[in-house]
């Protein structure tokens, strides 16, 4: 049994004070924390030693960035245009060509355009053989790289629970841990969903809270472009009463425990346990995560490059935390599926609405991005990825998942679309696959969401077969599939 030396049993609020039982509990809920350390530092062992060590791309990435285009954008109107096809698969978007020869997007993308020799197209992503026309379905496979086990009456996925496969991102910082006080997986600016399902595939999930992702979600409708003005991260704020003597007293509380516990401390000694507690302080004594999401310290020239709304400001805001430490980012479009005005989910009015909103916001702040992370060096060490849930019809006007579409709207289509991946270590100026005459299959090479979803791990030095356990204490993979190493020079 130890004793903790102080002054008993007042209230603390001064620094001249002991301890408090408070302390006393916040000092042990953190070496509960520590003493789990094994089982991560053994899954880390495991990728260390593992078959795919050493292959093309392994561990090129200390960041990972996730351009999430949920609602389902139509490659053939963006990426993917096809030519000598009948009127109703082909785009009403002319062709426009590429900075890689042969290559063309549509003119809605006149800036991607000229950057797509910073990046890949992998222009065979398909779910084939068992596609998944639900929203909600195919966002918690590529973010989770697992089917769902339940589906409501309404054809939606139930809420998000603590039985949830975790989020890629929950599963990198687990793994690979940040040595720097700074917030290792954020998300934003809104959650990911579909009608009145809410942040399904965007949590921890079995591998718990501590994992989830720190959420920026300002207020506002969707469709307040300004919104990222009005940035409020109070969790981050040193509250006035917090004064540093008083993280000084409870240093030296763990310190006074781990000096009378001299078994507990040789038996950890290697876990390092007081850089996680001096990490966490860090965290809110320094600064350095609130300084970072100070957009209005960037150029307006630069701002104004991004775009002035939100997607563009996202993308902004992304590179800043990337900058400053983050492990893992993930921009979500900040329109949800099933609705109108800005969002992908084009069944209706595809023509106007992708001309007028979507293609004009995804055009200037991606394009943006990858100029900026370029030019900054940060591209060589930032894995980007940017695609959707699936792509849309190739026939416009039909119904594939029950929907109805306007003749010129296009329905879900799982089969084959578009996504673009660039940085650490990925092919520049490269298309990976070919999707058929009229977009419907690949032609070549086809990838699978959850062989993207591995070839993230890989990238970041993961072994995408490292095994976890859920919350029934079942070993699970993180992902039952191979990367797709061609995507590396």
């Amino acid at each position: 049994m130890f004793r903790v030396p102080g002054v008993p049993g007042k209230d603390l609020c001064d620094k001249h004070l002991g301890f408090s039982r408070r302390d006393i509990l916040r000092v042990g809920g953190a070496s509960m924390m520590g003493l789990t350390l094994n089982n991560i530092l053994r899954a880390q062992s495991a990728s260390a030693a593992s078959a795919q060590a050493g292959r093309a791309g392994w561990g090129k990435a200390k960041h990972v960035l996730m351009i999430y285009l949920q609602g389902g954008p139509s490659h053939i109107d963006l990426w993917d245009p096809k030519e000598n096809v009948p009127d109703k698969v082909r785009s009403d978007f002319k062709s426009i060509p590429t900075k890689i020869p042969g290559t063309h997007f549509t003119e809605i993308l006149p800036k991607l355009a000229k950057v797509n020799d910073k990046f890949t197209l992998i222009n065979s992503m398909s779910y084939t053989p068992a596609g998944l026309f639900n929203h909600t379905a195919a966002i918690y496979q590529i973010m989770t790289g697992y089917t769902t086990d339940k589906v409501s009456p309404s054809g939606q996925l139930e809420p998000p629970n603590a039985k949830d496969y975790p989020n890629f991102g929950s599963n990198i910082i687990r793994l690979k841990p940040l040595d720097e006080p700074m917030l290792p997986f954020v998300m934003l600016p809104r959650p990911l969903q579909e009608s009145n399902v809410v942040g399904k595939g965007g949590t921890a999930g079995f591998l718990g809270k501590s994992f989830d992702p720190y959420t920026l979600y300002p207020e506002g409708d969707d469709l307040d472009l300004s919104k990222m003005d009005r940035i409020k991260i109070d969790d981050l704020q040193l509250r006035p009463d917090l004064f540093s003597v008083r993280l000084q007293r409870r240093a030296k509380l763990r310190d006074a425990i781990s000096a009378q516990m001299p078994t507990i401390e040789a038996a950890v000694k290697d876990l390092s346990l007081d850089s996680y507690y001096d990490q966490a302080l860090s965290l809110i004594a320094s600064g350095r995560a609130r300084d970072a999401f100070a957009l209005e310290r960037e150029p307006d020239q630069l701002r104004d490059r991004y775009g002035r709304n939100t997607f563009g400001q996202s993308c902004l805001l992304a590179r800043r935390l990337l900058e400053a430490g983050t492990r893992v980012v993930e921009v979500i479009w900040p329109k949800v599926a099933n609705s109108d005005n800005h969002s992908w989910d084009h069944h209706v009015g595809l023509s106007k609405r992708m001309k007028d909103q979507s293609g004009p916001m995804l055009d200037q702040g991606l394009s943006a991005l990858f100029d900026d992370l370029d030019a900054s060096g940060l591209l060589e060490e930032t894995l980007v990825v940017a695609l959707g849930e699936f792509g849309r019809s190739p026939e416009k006007g039909v119904s594939t998942s029950g929907n109805n579409n306007s003749a010129d709207g296009r329905d879900h289509w799982p089969y084959c679309y578009t996504a673009v991946i660039g940085g650490a270590g990925i092919k520049r100026g490269y298309v990976h696959g070919k999707s058929d005459a009229t977009g419907s299959a690949p032609a070549e090479s086809p990838v699978h969401p959850t062989e993207l979803l591995a070839t993230i791990y890989h990238a970041v030095g993961i072994d995408p077969e490292t095994i976890v356990y859920n919350h029934l204490n079942q070993p699970r993979e993180l992902v039952k599939a191979k990367p797709v190493t061609e995507l590396f020079a």
